[in-house]
């Protein structure tokens, strides 16, 4: 087993990995831009090295960087985490080059599952369904394809994710200015404007199996988990089991993303993401061949530590177990608490956060990197926090993310968390009738005031569900005179979400 790593990565997920590592026994290297020398991974790794300026194309994307500072500390490995070097060829080969082992899958199976046209051929040839598609090297030849396909159609980067260089055209007149829009978003994004074109599945579900995989060729899922609670293609919550998939369903769609990793030689923790249509057809959407923000869900119903196991992995232990050794318990669900503001279209909202009161108790957990006065950069993803919950069963979870939801205070930056609340008493979700268009379709109750004129009931419900809530939890709390208010100084700050 290693002795020390070091961690690629800043914020809640560079904390979670330190986390992990302590309690095997191994320490931990952070790294450390301009912007984050006073970050809460910094101050947990047991050493830390600078490596830059605040923008990541200067230190945290510096490769040259990175590798110096694990030959300095004497780093045996580094792990990734998410974003950032995770998925990049360059660096996990720079790895092995230098002797420093990768936690993460072998270089040539990033490669092969990097690119989305690539990705789609290799999985054809393993018999794993994909959404019918297309070149689109130019606009005559995207024109030409999306005829074939026939409308509705998904533009799509080759290279990347997280939304970006994607455009959903629902005509051919649209098509050359959304082709133009995407290619520059992806050369912008992934310095490759390469886009292509898929057949739009119309109100699909974004379901994704969990992998693990050993140097020996073994290989497992860990169950699915539903991302189809999105804005601008981006997940907002997760959640498993999925609502709308059968176990029947689940174990075929687990089949199919050990046999796509299987195919490209992978190893480590991956995830095999598909869509779902509404007949129950599913089909392959991409691989990630890294950790994924959601994996905490994954954690709580099968009670493996897949940062734990990525490590085992990385320095050549087998997996010890098979298929019939994974089982699910219960219920779990993520909601990711932004510094951003819904109203806005979910534009980030950086500044300095004053007062922080994180949720607890049974069966709760809040993955962060923020503390009170903490800033919250401009520089990077505005993620505060991976707030996750599990329950013996979907209702019971519900119940203890509604309760979390109404203990969290941020105060001195915007958030996402009314969004949240709001979401989570939406009759539709709490049934879970949702697809990746939910959050558009529903935008008036989960977003905008609501009409108090009634005139949109579904909006006034769901405000009158919220308020309910905050009251009773407002009368379960002592007053403060100090406050003049006669209510906790916390439930005043609440009340600044707009919802109380």
């Amino acid at each position: 087993m290693f002795r020390k790593v070091l961690i690629a990565n800043r914020g809640e997920i560079a904390v979670r990995i330190i986390r992990s590592l302590h309690e095997q026994g191994i320490g931990a290297v952070a790294v450390y831009s301009d912007a984050d020398r006073h970050a809460l991974h910094v101050r947990l790794a047991d050493e830390a090295v600078h490596v830059g300026p605040a923008l990541v194309a200067d230190s945290y994307l510096r490769v040259d960087r990175i590798l110096d500072a694990a030959k300095q500390t004497g780093a045996e490995a580094v792990h990734p985490g998410y974003g950032f070097l995770s998925e990049n060829t360059e660096f996990a080969g720079a790895c092995e080059a230098a002797g420093i082992r990768f936690i993460g899958p072998p270089s040539e199976a990033i490669a092969s599952m990097g690119s989305k046209t690539e990705a789609r051929a290799r999985m054809e040839a393993a018999g794993v369904p994909v959404v019918p598609g297309g070149k689109a090297a130019t606009t005559e030849e995207a024109k030409v394809t999306a005829a074939e396909l026939g409308y509705p159609v998904m533009i799509k980067a080759a290279l990347g994710g997280g939304g970006k260089g994607m455009r959903l055209v629902a005509k051919e007149a649209d098509l050359a200015g959304a082709y133009e829009r995407a290619q520059s978003e992806a050369a912008a994004a992934f310095g490759d404007g390469t886009v292509y074109l898929e057949k739009a599945i119309v109100r699909p579900r974004h379901v994704e199996i969990q992998i693990l995989g050993d140097r020996d060729g073994n290989c497992v899922h860990l169950y699915e988990r539903d991302c189809s609670i999105q804005r601008r293609h981006q997940k907002v919550v997760e959640e498993t089991p999925c609502p709308a998939a059968s176990a029947e369903l689940v174990a075929k769609m687990g089949e199919v993303a050990v046999r796509a990793a299987k195919a490209v030689g992978y190893f480590s923790a991956g995830t095999v993401e598909f869509l779902l249509d509404q007949s129950g057809a599913f089909y392959f959407l991409e691989m990630n061949t890294r950790l994924q923000v959601e994996h905490p869900i994954t954690e709580w119903i099968t009670g493996i530590d897949l940062v734990r196991e990525m490590v085992r992995i990385a320095a050549g232990e087998s997996l010890g177990y098979d298929q019939s050794a994974i089982t699910r318990r219960g219920s779990a669900i993520e909601c990711r608490v932004y510094a951003e503001d819904p109203r806005t279209g979910f534009l980030p909202s950086p500044g300095t956060i004053d007062a922080l009161r994180v949720p607890g108790g049974p069966f709760v957990r809040d993955d962060s990197s923020v503390y009170p006065g903490a800033e919250v950069s401009s520089f990077y993803d505005p993620l505060i926090s991976k707030l996750t919950v599990w329950g013996p069963d979907r209702p019971a979870a519900l119940a203890r993310m509604r309760r979390a939801l109404g203990e969290y205070v941020v105060t001195g930056i915007q958030t996402n968390l009314s969004f949240h609340e709001r979401l989570f008493v939406h009759p539709e979700f709490i049934a879970g009738q949702y697809d990746t268009g939910f959050i558009d379709d529903h935008r008036a109750a989960l977003i905008d005031a609501p009409d108090q004129s009634g005139d949109d009931g579904d909006a006034l419900a769901v405000a009158l569900a919220v308020a309910v809530a905050s009251q009773q939890r407002a009368a379960a709390v002592p007053s403060d005179p100090g406050n003049g208010s006669g209510l906790s100084p916390w439930v005043t700050a609440h009340r600044t979400r707009g919802l109380r």
